[in-house]
């Protein structure tokens, strides 16, 4: 059918509706959720997709979560093709079929309109726990998925509008902390309905091939944002390579390389990962789309509007199956939203900085964090949770500005909330004795990377499980255009148990046990940094050591001032001179 010429303010009206849409989406998530992982940290993210399906928006969400929404949202439509009905609801999370991690959990919803199938409202979010042996899913001792959790493959939940509570039931029953999950469901599900009914008023409103018109139009335009970059960068092959750091289980370093290709308006990304691991920082499929198109994204920094346009001219090959980066069953997975995401979003962030190096920024800090899980005595029940406060980074710097403090991490890309202090120890029973931005976490540069966080916590009055999961304890995030620090170890994360006035750093992914009048703090690592660092502004400096940024040693070292008095703040200028010029 030939599409109608839009009008172009009613392409801007539709345009307000689809987004608005997106936000009450998210807000009825966030406003109708129980677990704090929803509610406070928003560890979730929305969509919108025609009948195709295209994805038609993407919310200002989770980017982790965004890029595997597409294959995802294919692969279900594909598994009950020609079997899709009106009040049909479905759920799945295994990464077989698209999905990242099974702790993510997706709910799509088919939207009909005179009898047609017309658009899909999805909802993703981080669940509190999937079953498995290890609370809240991070498992890492597993050496096979199904060490990790329950598998979801797709399954309608509701059939006709007719709820499978025997289905229901069956999930939940493998789950920890129930009530919590259930009520994460039930909100999955509203979200869905929100987005439904404002799509049926819109086309009520504007009639369907308006809107259908006005879709592809918003469709066409984000091509041709994403053809305009790529036609901008030289013709060629560029080449990215970042480092995966051994978390620790002897299996070593890691390098992951994007190559890209340019031609023309066009663009090829191959990924190039080393075997699978008998480890949990397997990616599948459809979650290594979303670190590549993070990479894409950091680097392209294009306007709105954001949908499956934009990857029209952008193709793909993530490696053979059974690698890093395209894992296949039953490979272990459960952190690889984290690890190896964000390395694969830095090695194709680089390779495109080759091709552009004005467009250079610095790596965000990667995601290094912990779940909790123990026995609630004020409602005698259970409790899990992942802290999503404990893997919030330093965001990096860029060519104009210090990286942002407490922003990251780099899969999340800002998008992921501390919560509040005080609602957490509501939640469960904990108390926090410190959340802050840890000292010299930023690192050097003419432009500093943002600040990393420190999380202790100590259980009220019963043991508490800890899990770590994550890297970044022994590389700092990358920085850029000749950034570099001298003093490392604040830069990185790790874990600190203190015990009997005792304090033990952790540096690997571990189980462990927390009793009250014990203490974990959880340390993440800061953004990387921007210029040479010697050429930062020596007034910065010493505004940074004022604000508990950077300390006299760090200043000295990774800068080469020299301030002789913590109270004063003066600054010796001979040797400051000296340090620099050496």
């Amino acid at each position: 059918m030939t599409r109608r010429k839009v009008d172009p303010i009613t392409l801007s009206v539709v345009r307000g509706v689809l987004e608005t849409t997106q936000r009450e989406m998210t807000l009825a998530l966030e406003q109708t959720a129980r677990s704090s992982v929803f509610n406070l940290a928003h560890d979730y993210s929305t969509a919108l997709f025609n009948g195709a399906p295209e994805m038609i928006l993407q919310g200002q969400d989770i980017p982790i979560h965004l890029g595997s929404l597409i294959p995802a949202m294919k692969s279900v439509a594909r598994f009950f093709e020609g079997e899709i009905h009106e009040g049909d609801l479905i759920l799945h999370n295994d990464p077989a079929y698209g999905g990242s991690h099974i702790i993510d959990t997706c709910m799509y919803m088919p939207v009909f309109y005179q009898g047609e199938l017309v658009f899909w409202t999805v909802c993703k979010g981080h669940l509190t726990d999937v079953g498995g042996p290890v609370p809240a899913g991070y498992n890492p001792n597993a050496t096979e998925i199904f060490a990790e959790g329950l598998r979801i493959p797709p399954v309608k939940i509701w059939d006709r509008g007719v709820p499978r509570h025997d289905v229901m039931n069956m999930i939940l029953t493998n789950m920890r902390a129930r009530r919590d999950q259930e009520g994460d469901f039930n909100a999955l599900i509203g979200a869905c309905q929100v987005g439904a009914r404002n799509l049926k008023g819109m086309m009520d409103k504007y009639g369907k091939q308006v809107v259908q018109d006005c879709i592809a139009e918003l469709l066409d335009m984000a091509e041709a944002h994403m053809r305009k970059l790529i036609a901008a960068v030289p013709d060629g092959t560029y080449s990215g390579t970042a480092i995966l750091e051994d978390a620790g289980h002897g299996l070593g370093d890691f390098e992951i390389t994007a190559t890209v290709t340019i031609s023309g308006d066009n663009c090829h990304i191959a990924v190039s990962s080393p075997p699978q691991v008998p480890y949990f920082i397997n990616s599948y499929e459809g979650n290594s789309h979303s670190g590549v198109y993070l990479g894409l994204m950091m680097f392209a920094q294009l306007p709105p509007p954001y949908n499956e346009g934009l990857y029209r001219c952008v193709s793909t090959d993530m490696g053979p199956k059974g690698t890093l980066c395209n894992a296949q069953s039953p490979a272990p997975h459960m952190n690889c939203t984290t690890t190896p995401m964000e390395t694969l979003t830095d090695a194709v962030r680089l390779a495109f900085e080759q091709a552009a190096p004005a467009k250079v920024s610095a790596s965000w800090g990667h995601a290094n964090g912990c779940n909790i899980a123990g026995w609630d005595k004020r409602h005698d029940e259970e409790y899990v949770t992942m802290v999503l406060a404990s893997i919030i980074s330093g965001a990096g710097a860029t060519a104009t500005q210090d990286g942002w403090h407490a922003c990251g991490p780099e899969c999340c890309f800002g998008a992921l909330h501390s919560g509040d202090i005080e609602m957490l120890e509501h939640s469960y029973p904990i108390i926090i004795h410190e959340y802050g931005l840890m000292e010299d976490s930023g690192g050097a540069g003419r432009n500093r990377g943002g600040s990393g966080t420190r999380w202790e916590v100590e259980p009220l009055d019963a043991p508490m499980t800890l899990v770590t999961f994550g890297e970044g304890r022994r590389i700092p995030a990358m920085g850029a255009s000749g950034a570099r620090s001298a003093l490392v170890p604040p830069k990185v994360g790790r874990l600190e148990v203190t015990r009997g006035g005792e304090t033990t750093v952790i540096t690997e992914n571990v189980i462990e046990t927390i009793r009250p009048g014990e203490r974990a703090a959880n340390m993440n690592p800061g953004g990387g940094g921007y210029g040479n660092p010697f050429e930062r502004d020596i007034a910065r400096v010493v505004e940074d050591v004022k604000n508990g940024l950077v300390s006299l040693e760090g200043a000295r070292l990774d800068y080469g001032v020299v301030i002789t008095d913590r109270a004063t703040l003066a600054v010796d200028a001979a040797a400051t001179r000296a340090l620099r010029s050496a």
